[in-house]
């Protein structure tokens, strides 16, 4: 097996070099840091038509990942979702070659699991005992189950209004778990405090640790790869954190670096929802950042993130590609989780649906073009949020009769 060609860690704003080979956190000013590979070690020795034989795993990328030693790694089959086309739905929205990456068919039904394997996996590597972290649900589930499979524990905290299904898979991991009466941001507070305070934990809040990334970049890999290494038109990805989006932008210009795709970056649209929307709102100002969103609320709770450390890697990403930044309110993203059930079957997050309604809006307003190959991440199971569908039907006494012709 061919060994990570991790080389060092940089600060995403001053470029400063880190040793990727001890625990670290973010840069000496706070800000995120980012991995970097000896690429042109990995392509003298690796070539797309390499990667062919291996495990449909997000590890079939092993030398732009992090983890140096195979046995350190912490899978649950992760990676390699499919992408799924979207005929009769593509159509009536007038995208025809509209596809969604589903990661809602990934360990713990969303695509937090990406992170958290690679991020408890070089976690583990490192000697870290325990992991700890805010969440709006997800990520704390994938992270606590990760960290069960590794030996590890691990210290979640979560709003009281994150999804209760969350909440379940975190005790079922044996998460030390705390609801909080607030926000994702109020929650990190608690955290960052009590790590303090814990020897052998890290704090893996969304961008405070670097693997979470890697195993989110994976994502852009994977399209690249579906898609004959050539890469879409349009990629659309809900943005609460925004790491992602980011992963995608680094893992493209990665494959340009490597030689492995050629042609033009696709645009990168950052969805966000209108109840938060300050991404959307920095975007539209022209700022480098974005500011705290007042009384965030949105039923796309993943995507409930008021102030994102990673805001402007986002920003960048967006700009940099010719890409744009969108909110679409609530009532639209529930229309189109349903309409996406009835045509093609597929019932997704309302995370993932805020982006079929962006879709559908920047096809109207001519920003998407009709011959426009798409891509929407769909980033978790519609399983997770039943809450999310009113279901409204008769309930039949045992001597009762069902009809002879279908209702509606």
């Amino acid at each position: 097996m061919q060994n990570s060609a991790l080389s060092h860690l940089v600060c995403s704003q001053t470029g400063t070099r880190y040793d990727a080979d001890v625990v670290q956190g973010v840069s000496a000013v706070g800000m995120p840091l980012l991995a970097r590979y000896d690429l042109e070690r990995v392509a003298a020795t690796v070539t797309p038509a390499d990667l062919a034989g291996r495990p449909p795993t997000l590890w079939r990328y092993r030398e732009v990942l992090p983890v140096r030693d195979e046995a350190n790694i912490v899978s649950m089959g992760e990676g390699m979702t499919p992408l799924v086309p979207l005929p009769s739905y593509g159509a009536a929205i007038g995208v025809p070659r509209l596809l969604m990456k589903d990661e809602g068919l990934i360990p713990t039904g969303t695509f937090k699991a990406r992170g958290a394997a690679v991020g408890v996996s070089r976690a583990a590597e490192l000697g870290v005992k325990g992991v700890a972290m805010p969440t709006n649900g997800n990520a704390g589930a994938a992270w606590a189950a990760y960290a069960a499979r590794a030996g590890l524990r691990s210290l979640i905290a979560m709003p009281v209004d994150a999804p209760a299904i969350t909440r379940a898979e975190c005790v079922a991991a044996g998460a030390e778990l705390y609801l909080v009466d607030g926000l994702i941001g109020d929650a990190g507070k608690l955290v960052n405090a009590a790590v303090a305070g814990r020897q052998g934990y890290q704090e893996v809040s969304t961008l405070k640790e670097p693997y979470r990334l890697e195993g989110k970049k994976t994502m852009g890999y994977e399209i690249a790869e579906q898609l004959g290494w050539r890469l879409p038109d349009v990629i659309l990805y809900p943005a609460g954190g925004g790491v992602g989006l980011i992963g995608i932008h680094k893992a493209i210009q990665e494959l340009r670096e490597l030689g492995w795709i050629e042609g033009g970056m696709p645009r990168l649209v950052a969805v966000q929802a209108e109840g938060c929307a300050p991404i959307v709102r920095a975007f539209e100002s022209g700022a480098l950042t974005s500011t705290a969103f007042p009384d965030a609320h949105t039923v796309a709770f993943g995507i409930t993130v008021p102030k994102a450390l990673g805001d402007f890697l986002v920003l960048e990403a967006v700009r940099a590609t010719e890409g744009t930044a969108i909110a679409v309110s609530d009532a639209e993203l529930l229309e189109e989780q349903q309409q996406l059930a009835l045509r093609e079957g597929t019932f997704i997050c309302p995370e993932g649906a805020a982006c079929m309604a962006a879709a559908k809006r920047l096809r109207e307003s001519g920003w998407l073009r009709p011959d426009d190959r798409t891509v929407v991440l769909n980033t978790g199971m519609g399983l997770k949020y039943p809450e999310t569908v009113n279901v409204d039907v008769p309930t039949l006494s045992i001597d009762s009769r069902i009809p002879h012709t279908a209702a509606g």
